[in-house]
């Protein structure tokens, strides 16, 4: 599984950016994915999550600003940034878990396991955002 990102680049604060991510080798369309940043100096950290279900969280910093979705036709993951804030600027990583894991959080008891790094076997290189005051 090969993951690509694209759609990074700088706004000012308030502005809004589209991140996509373009998969291919998959076997099946059952993967749990997710969005994850890394801000210099900071731990990389879970931004957005989508499951085999289709339900999508969000980490609370990011909650009603930012939106995850899934285009199975086209095998892309996307996340809608809108609002944003200096805080938001990081490298923007997407990651997939799967596909031998059936069941909803993809072998996880709950579906906050899946904003933990350690949960994906594959990443995408990353796309920065930069987000000036």
């Amino acid at each position: 599984v090969q993951l690509v990102e694209s759609g990074g680049g700088s706004v000012q604060a308030g502005g809004s950016l589209r991140l996509s991510c373009a998969a291919s080798g998959y076997t099946d369309s059952g993967y749990c994915m997710g969005w994850f940043r890394q801000a210099p100096g900071k731990e990389r950290e879970g931004v957005a999550t989508i499951d085999r279900d289709g339900s999508t969280r969000y980490a609370d910093s990011v909650k009603g600003r930012f939106t995850i979705s899934q285009d199975n036709a086209r095998n892309t993951l996307n996340l809608q940034m809108n609002s944003l804030k200096p805080e938001d600027t990081a490298m923007y990583y997407c990651a997939a878990r799967g596909p031998a894991w059936r069941s909803t959080w993809c072998g996880f008891a709950s579906p906050e396991s899946l904003f933990l790094n350690w949960a994906y076997n594959y990443w995408g290189q990353g796309t920065q955002v930069t987000v000036s005051s």
